[in-house]
């Protein structure tokens, strides 16, 4: 039996499947098992932050399995603790951490601990989250709910858990807010909503707003933390200081992890919330690994040229086809290019394909790349020679 007819035959399909077999990776190129080679310009849709490979990740994980792989969160995990300490360390946020295995899950415990904290700190029971349309939460039931994008809100998965309200615009959140509101919850960058920023001064005046009213503010870094925006995380460049923070994607290097980063640190008490996998030597070690690689290539300054290499080549990209893109957007490593149509964007996400590049599409009619933050000025250029092949795939076909 072929691997395609195999996976159709035994695996739920949720996902449009593409059935490319990759066997090997190395920095940010993948070679499939005919043995050719593929520019990743998506790594594992944010996930391999230090991309395939890494020496530095593959050792410590090796010498890792070598010893303890998984042990309960009844007792303490050296990683886990380390990693923890770290993570405050670089974001220099007085927090602490709680692991779990995605961002989904992670979200989950913002959304957990905004309630409790609701519950336990006023007189009249706060609830109430509000989230921003276009925004991505997660896949499990609360966080469908708490993702403002309708067409995840089906009847298939219904009755949704109650208390989430949705608007526009960040203008609009101040009228949203009654006398049960407890939080908001934003990504400061909406990546599957179309890589779109938002405003600094805009975010920072809710920040000021919000804790001024004692209402918490949630920010979704799964997919903009660890680096991915130039800094630690894109509250660090957004100067401003969160209640609470999710992370996930770049921080296991491809190695499932979560986490949810609080400033109340006794909001939740034993028995309030857990995880079997959370955490664990294996998913800790790697987080270890990926921030001290990482932060080394930020203290040299290799990080921030990595982005402004692309970024021009972007710029470029967008200019010389402005007939096919609006403009280029979104920030660090985190970038996108909006097409004039649905259909040109399907059409040059499979042409990207064919001449062995990696793009993401993103809400909004939105290429998307998320490159790996170790990508080399070599595997940049190579992956936008290839761009430029597929797009003019795109000139033959209607000439």
């Amino acid at each position: 039996m072929s691997l395609e007819n195999m996976d159709k035959e035994y695996v739920i399909h949720t996902y449009g499947r593409d059935y490319t077999n990759f066997v090997r990776g190395d920095g940010s190129t993948l070679f499939d098992d005919k043995g050719d080679d593929y520019i990743d310009f998506a790594s594992g849709i944010g996930v391999n932050s230090v991309g395939h490979n890494n020496s530095d990740l593959v050792n410590a994980l090796s010498n890792q399995v070598k010893n303890i792989i998984h042990i309960s969160n009844l007792q303490v995990i050296e990683p886990q603790a380390k990693l923890a300490k770290r993570l405050m360390e670089l974001s220099g946020y007085d927090m602490r951490a709680f692991f779990a295995n995605s961002g989904a899950e992670a979200n989950e415990g913002a959304i957990k601990i905004a309630r409790k904290y609701g519950q336990i700190k006023f007189d009249n029971k706060k609830y109430k989250v509000i989230t921003l349309e276009h925004s991505f939460h997660g896949r499990t039931i609360t966080t469908v709910k708490a993702t403002g994008q309708d067409s995840f809100h089906t009847d298939n998965f219904s009755p949704y858990p109650d208390g989430f309200s949705y608007e526009s615009n960040i203008e609009k959140i101040y009228n949203s807010i009654d006398d049960e509101t407890i939080a908001v919850m934003i990504e400061l960058v909406q990546g599957e909503g179309g890589v779109e920023p938002f405003d600094k001064a805009e975010v920072q005046k809710l920040a000021s707003f919000l804790k001024e009213k004692e209402i918490l503010l949630i920010v979704d870094e799964v997919q903009t933390g660890i680096y991915r925006t130039g800094e630690f995380l894109a509250s660090n460049l957004y100067e401003i200081e969160p209640d609470i923070i999710t992370l996930a994607k770049g921080l296991g290097g491809g190695v499932p992890i979560g986490v949810v980063m609080t400033k109340h640190k006794d909001i939740l008490t034993a028995g309030d919330h857990g995880s079997t996998f959370g955490g664990n030597y294996l998913s800790s070690t790697a987080g270890l690994s990926v921030v001290n690689t990482l932060s080394k290539l930020y203290k040299d300054a290799k990080i921030k040229e990595t982005i402004l290499y692309f970024e021009e080549k972007l710029k470029d990209i967008a200019l010389k086809h402005s007939d096919k893109f609006e403009k280029s957007v979104g920030i660090g490593l985190m970038r996108g290019l909006r097409v004039k149509s649905s259909e040109l964007l399907t059409q040059i996400v499979k042409n990207s394909m064919q001449e062995r590049l990696i793009v993401l599409k993103a809400g909004r009619n939105t290429v998307r790349f998320l490159p790996s933050i170790t990508i080399t000025k070599d595997e940049i250029n190579e992956g936008f020679v290839r761009f430029e092949k597929a797009l003019s795939l795109i000139l033959k076909k209607t000439s």
